[in-house]
């Protein structure tokens, strides 16, 4: 029965993250039913996830783009990077402190999204970047650690970057499933000799978020695009309010 609950979660936050992210506040949660530690199911949400970003990302990969005059090399380089450090810092480091911001990363990502999808006033030629390319940088760089480090909300914070950075929600959306692949390889990577990767588990969280993540990203190229927006705003919501009554 528990296979069936962490089955379906990987399928809920495929579907997910392909969409808007915060995908792991799903998975997290049902691994940890299964007796796992919050360390242990860190990481082995982290490793079950990422197959389902690749497909989501290579899916969507037609509408994946750089951020103005930052080009797209420069932000997979730097999500490489970020999530080999963040990777680094979770086997070293207790993941606590992280836990604690979760809630308040998620609605400031959710607010920065909220304010530039439909207040922002739209500069010359209909456009309204404030994030020039070293910023758009720096910010995916801190993004990567964390999303190395912890993961939970990164779909949300990228949104909002990209978006602060001129990208439409629909190209923005399909960037960040393919950043997130990236960042996420890196801690993989580190996490594959880890004792607190649980295999079984693994594989079966996977096997859904795969097919949750083939799911989103048809959705994300047919669905209005306002409606996208307002799907991306609500979610981020629920996700806000759960995690400051219910903290991971």
């Amino acid at each position: 029965m528990l296979l069936v609950i962490i089955f379906v979660a990987g399928l809920w936050a495929g579907l997910q993250n392909a969409l808007a992210g915060g995908g792991s506040f799903v998975t997290l949660p049902a691994l940890m039913l299964t007796g796992m530690s919050p360390l242990a199911a860190n990481i082995t949400s982290t490793v079950a996830l990422f197959p389902g970003q690749v497909t989501a990302g290579l899916a969507g990969r037609k509408l994946v783009t750089g951020a103005g005059a930052l080009p797209f090399r420069a932000l997979f380089v730097v999500s490489i990077l970020g999530g080999a450090v963040g990777g680094l810092l979770l086997l070293k480091t207790p993941s606590s402190v992280f836990a604690r911001l979760v809630p308040w990363l998620v609605l400031f990502a959710t607010v920065v999204f909220t304010w530039g999808s439909f207040f922002r006033k739209p500069g010359a030629g209909g456009t309204s970047v404030h994030l020039g390319p070293l910023g758009t940088a720096f910010a995916q760089f801190v993004i990567a650690i964390y999303g190395g480090y912890f993961g939970g909300g990164i779909g949300f914070l990228m949104l909002a970057a990209l978006t602060m950075a001129g990208l439409p929600t629909r190209n923005a959306g399909a960037t960040k499933n393919v950043l997130a692949g990236v960042m996420n390889a890196s801690a993989v990577a580190l996490f594959f000799t880890s004792p607190q990767l649980h295999w079984r588990e693994a594989i079966v969280l996977g096997s859904g978020a795969i097919i949750g993540g083939l799911c989103g990203s048809w959705a994300l190229h047919r669905v209005n695009e306002k409606a996208l927006r307002i799907a991306v705003v609500c979610i981020g919501v629920a996700l806000t309010i759960g995690l400051f009554v219910r903290p991971i």
